[in-house]
């Protein structure tokens, strides 16, 4: 297993290298990892639906919602949550803040194309219509709850959400093999699902899925709208994601592991 210090080194590298990849490669990996993200936050609500009391449900939809990042790690995909971490390779001198922006731009709409094309196979294929119709009706109520979210308590849950997934693909770096990867990566995702916090990559999937379901089903539910989705939740939402993976996770571990200290001694 890697040291922390160790860590910081080799995502420093990897992040400075997820920088220079083309503008093709670059899209296509990103619009995998909307795919996969996408079919976790599926997944978690296949799980949680019907389940009572509704924190157990909460419990099994957070046990599979992590399969996503799972695959974006050891199958290989690029993730604008994940990816705030490249701002330690710009702190490090690694990469410079336009390579940083671009990977962000990139990247932040792949992870939209991918996630949007899940929601419109799962709604159109009428997967949504397992459990008598309920699982419909609990993807219409999850999108309307995020589109219902205070500003402030979009952004503040946002950053929480980051620190844990940002902590979460740290942990992958510390291990050499798949199996420890997985497990490193496993918990801290759990734990963001079942505290309800807020990824806007997964909310690229949730609300425009509890849209396209509610006219597809016949689910009317006035709060929902496709500019809420924007203005709403993925602004305040990604605001927060930037602050708790690139400025806490980020900049904090390239301040204790790489900033050079000045001699001060005498």
């Amino acid at each position: 297993m890697y040291t922390p210090s160790e860590i910081a080194k080799r995502y420093s590298e990897a992040g400075a290298a997820k920088t220079r990849l083309s503008t093709s490669k670059m899209f296509v990996l990103a619009v995998f990892a909307g795919i996969f993200i996408a079919f976790g936050a599926f997944g978690s609500q296949v799980a949680a639906v019907s389940v009572e009391p509704a924190a157990i449900g909460k419990f099994l939809g957070a046990l599979l919602f992590p399969v996503g990042l799972l695959m974006v790690i050891v199958a290989g995909a690029e993730l604008f949550t994940g990816n705030s971490l490249i701002l330690l390779s710009v702190l490090d001198k690694k990469t410079t803040v336009g390579g940083l922006l671009r990977n962000w731009g990139i990247v932040y709409l792949g992870n939209f194309v991918g996630s949007i094309f899940v929601a419109v196979l799962l709604t159109y294929s009428h997967s949504y219509s397992m459990f008598g119709g309920k699982l419909a009706e609990a993807v219409v109520a999850t999108a309307s709850t995020k589109e219902s979210l205070a500003f402030t308590d979009a952004l503040l849950r946002g950053i929480l959400c980051n620190i844990l997934v940002c902590i979460s693909v740290w942990i992958s770096f510390a291990a050499e093999d798949a199996a420890g990867k997985i497990l490193g990566l496993f918990l801290p995702i759990m734990l963001f699902v079942v505290s309800g916090y807020e990824h806007c990559v997964a909310n690229m999937y949730f609300i425009p899925a509890g849209i396209l379901v509610s006219g597809e089903y016949g689910i009317p539910d006035e709060t929902l709208s496709w500019m809420k989705l924007l203005t709403k939740n993925l602004v305040p939402v990604t605001l927060g994601n930037i602050i708790g993976g690139a400025c806490i996770v980020g900049a904090g571990y390239f301040f204790v592991y790489l900033r050079k200290e000045r001699d001060t001694e005498k």
